[in-house]
């Protein structure tokens, strides 16, 4: 039986998968205090539905193989706005419009930021 990853650890790799494929504007917000659904919500945005794609694949792969556990992936198919729960991650990927629209940032307006810049790659 493996031991499942510590919410950190999903967090860091999820974070870097999705920075390996170049998503645009990669953030995390510390739902702890806000919401019962996660410890923390990942947000990320592609120009193309196919990036999103490869990003969400990317996460699923690597959170796998570090031996973490992927329980739903929602909305590979339109990839307009895809749903990957890790559990106490939830990381949404979204095409750039629907980003913009569905603005999550704001929805959860009292989450606070985590600081992801030891973990993103720079340009």
């Amino acid at each position: 039986m493996t031991t499942a990853l510590d919410v950190n650890t999903v967090l860091e790799t999820a974070v870097k998968a999705i920075d390996g494929k170049k998503a645009n504007n990669i953030v995390a917000l510390d739902m702890r205090n806000v919401s019962l659904m996660a410890d923390y919500f990942v947000i990320a945005d592609a120009a193309s539905n196919r990036q999103v794609q490869a990003i969400v694949t990317e996460v699923k792969d690597k959170v796998q193989a570090a031996g973490g556990e992927v329980k739903l992936i929602e909305g590979f198919q339109s990839a307009d706005w895809v749903l990957v729960d890790l559990g106490d991650v939830i990381v949404h990927v979204f095409s750039t419009e629907q980003r913009d629209f569905y603005n999550l940032e704001r929805l959860w307006h009292d989450a606070p930021y985590v600081d992801l810049t030891t973990l993103l790659i720079a340009d």
